[in-house]
């Protein structure tokens, strides 16, 4: 019983837990931030395409 009691008090590992918690809550957030902004970073950058002239070769 002693053994078990040891067992279930043992705190060891608890702080990974939280650091895997912790990125975990980073990931989802960074996705529903990359969901939100997504189409608007996409149309800036179509926008910057368009603007810039494509690059001609020259004759040979």
């Amino acid at each position: 019983m002693k053994k078990m009691m040891n067992f279930l008090q043992d705190e060891n590992g608890q702080g990974m837990v939280e650091y895997g918690l912790i990125i975990g809550l980073i990931a989802i957030v960074v996705v529903a931030a990359l969901l939100a902004l997504g189409p608007k970073i996409r149309d800036m950058f179509n926008d910057v395409t368009e603007k810039i002239p494509a690059a001609t070769t020259p004759a040979s």
